[in-house]
């Protein structure tokens, strides 16, 4: 297959398109835990009616209940193959959990990809919304009209002091986790993030790595999202996330000011150093590869690069992960031909992007 047919099909809305404050933020997340009543939860269920729940969901996906979101598929998880699983988790559109041991998982998939709702995973129901750049309050729009939807056929686990009911106790309440993804180098190299995270936390909210909780923070990328589900209004929790990115975005743009200012020639250096070994390598890890699309992102925004545009980063931090080279590959890859793989599908990326610019 060629890269370009390759990525036409493999790269989502989110990646390919520039939202607000799109030189600092990647992505914006909004996630809804449900729970049908009168069903024991994921945790205690029988197969029986996992099974149940699962042939609920896919009936109302094919009586065309979600046209208005364009096409919609319902895909068991037990009908798809492992590599598979693998790049929907690298795209953020299934938990590895849901790709692991989940009786009569599903998912159901928007074409564009910036729709996907889990079925039987930790919860009955999972539903999440991925929108480009700073636009939570839209993801929660659109997710609270896929709620609704739902639950106009299907009865909730609701208590009224309590809220929606969920698997974990952390989710009760709103059901709610709101997440953006940020690009923070400049904090990263000045060695400001080691306070800033603890400042995060204290407001409620969370820092995890690229892939959530657990991950690590590759190529300078974290998730940050709220902590608190119970006691506050979706709107509040979305709100207080808004109000510490956008000072987030300041710290960020401030030391990369400062960075210019005080180390200009040196900070160009790395970027074009980076640069040169991502269009040249012919071996490259996972994680090098992250730290230099990190700091060619960096120059984009920055103008020292401009024949490349800034969403090179939002595509390549997802496709030169280990699912998409052997999807690419067509195939199973041993960690060294991975390295290799990965490292000539950056230099031929870099070289479709030369071509377009």
């Amino acid at each position: 297959m060629s890269l370009e047919r390759f990525l036409n099909k493999a790269v989502s809305s989110w990646m390919s398109a520039e939202g607000p404050e799109a030189d600092i933020i990647l992505s914006s997340r909004i996630r809804l835990a449900r729970n049908l009543q009168n069903y024991k939860f994921p945790t205690l269920f029988e197969n029986e009616e996992a099974r149940e729940i699962a042939n609920k969901l896919k009936t109302i996906v094919q009586s065309g209940y979600f046209q208005t979101y364009g096409e919609v598929e319902f895909l068991p998880i037990d009908h798809l193959k492992q590599l598979e699983k693998r790049v929907l988790v690298e795209k953020h559109l299934i938990s590895p959990r849901l790709a692991g041991d989940s009786p009569h998982g599903a998912v159901i998939l928007a074409d564009k990809e910036d729709m996907s709702i889990m079925v039987n995973e930790e919860d009955h129901i999972r539903i999440q919304c991925l929108f480009p750049g700073l636009q939570i309050k839209e993801a929660l729009e659109k997710a609270n009209m896929i709620d609704d939807l739902i639950e106009d056929t299907f009865d909730y686990a609701f208590d009224e002091s309590l809220g929606y009911l969920t698997s974990c106790p952390t989710n009760v309440g709103t059901g709610l986790r709101a997440s953006v993804m940020v690009h923070l180098p400049a904090l990263v190299l000045t060695r400001q993030m080691m306070r800033v995270i603890p400042a995060i936390n204290q407001l409620g909210l969370v820092v995890r790595g690229i892939y959530g909780e657990g991950t690590e923070a590759l190529g300078n990328i974290f998730q940050i999202s709220n902590q608190t589900t119970l006691g506050k209004s979706e709107e509040d929790i979305v709100e207080e996330l808004i109000s510490v990115v956008h000072q987030i975005i300041a710290q960020e743009r401030s030391a990369r000011e400062a960075l210019v200012k005080t180390s200009n020639i040196q900070l160009e250096d790395r970027v074009f150093r980076s640069y040169g070994i991502l269009a040249n390598s012919r071996i490259i890890e996972t994680k090098e590869a992250a730290e230099r699309l990190s700091d060619v992102r960096l120059g984009i925004d920055l103008g020292y690069i401009k024949h490349l545009s800034r969403n090179i980063l939002n595509e390549l931090m997802i496709l030169t992960q280990p699912g998409f080279l052997q999807q690419y590959a067509g195939g199973p890859l041993r960690p060294a031909e991975r390295d290799m793989k990965r490292a000539a599908f950056i230099r031929e990326r870099l070289k479709l992007k030369e071509k377009d610019s």
